[in-house]
């Protein structure tokens, strides 16, 4: 029987999304306060948006800007939070935030030596990769959790009438855009190594999806290209207004889960580099 003294101590549980979680912490609130500034800076301006020289500023702009920012509702609570945080601004904030987290759990750590070293202590690829995805996924609910709260308490002061299920709806889809963008960047730095390709792949699924949302709104010839973008996947059906869009949650949050995927089998596959 092994004396107390000598007793080795119990391995940490998750040991890599302890780690990914305590030393980002500081950039996560940063993101946080962020978040919380857009919403505290946008929504008080509301009922602004209901005085006859801002609409004549609106009506003023050519429709097809009007369609590409979704301003058609913006006179409307759900129309405008949509439009002003959760699709525009909001929308840069939590994909920056995540393809810069997705780009360093894997490229990021390789690059600096760290990656290798932390494989060298009983740490498996697997376990890396997944637990590594799980710490992304969990920062980016935070950010999630920080906006949803932060609106809701905006609600009634500022008049938005937007209703509890919606929002939460709302927010699932805000975040599951983040979260395919940042886990493309994850997928991108076990497939290659390198940074740059990772942050160059999970900007460039941000980028089209907006894109291909605003080609989509001001043709119609166009229109199917919405199929093929995770814009529209999270906001095209308005779950603000009208409630959860399941079909493309699903796409969304299923998406995220095969690119982990994706990243636990390429990472268990590569050579890391030296």
């Amino acid at each position: 029987m092994t004396a107390a003294g000598s007793a080795r101590p119990r391995p940490v549980a998750v040991p890599v999304l302890r780690r990914w979680m305590l030393d980002g912490w500081r950039g996560l609130l940063g993101w946080s306060l962020g978040v919380a500034a857009v919403v505290l800076v946008y929504l008080p301006l509301y009922p602004s948006m209901n005085a006859p020289e801002l609409m004549r500023m609106i009506d003023s702009l050519p429709p097809e800007l009007v369609r590409t920012l979704a301003y058609e509702d913006i006179t409307s609570g759900a129309g405008y939070t949509t439009a002003t945080f959760f699709g525009l601004v909001g929308f840069v904030l939590i994909t920056i935030a995540g393809i810069t987290w997705g780009a360093s759990f894997i490229a990021g750590a390789e690059e600096s030596g760290q990656l290798e070293l932390t494989l060298a202590h009983s740490v498996g690829r697997v376990q890396y990769a997944l637990e590594s995805g799980a710490a992304l996924v969990v920062r980016l609910l935070i950010l999630g959790g920080v906006a949803g709260v932060l609106v809701w308490a905006m609600n009634g002061p500022v008049e938005l009438g937007l209703h509890p299920s919606n929002l939460v709806a709302m927010t699932a889809a805000w975040v599951g855009l983040g979260a395919l963008s940042a886990t493309t960047a994850l997928t991108a730095g076990a497939l290659t190594g390198r940074r740059s390709w990772s942050v160059a792949a999970g900007a460039t699924v941000a980028v089209a999806g907006y894109v291909l949302q605003a080609v989509a709104n001001n043709s119609d010839q166009l229109d199917w290209l919405r199929a093929l973008s995770s814009y529209d996947w999270a906001f095209g059906r308005t779950p603000l207004a009208d409630g959860a869009d399941w079909a493309g949650l699903a796409l969304l949050w299923g998406g995220s889960a095969i690119l982990i995927a994706v990243t636990t089998a390429a990472l268990s596959r590569r050579d890391i580099l030296g």
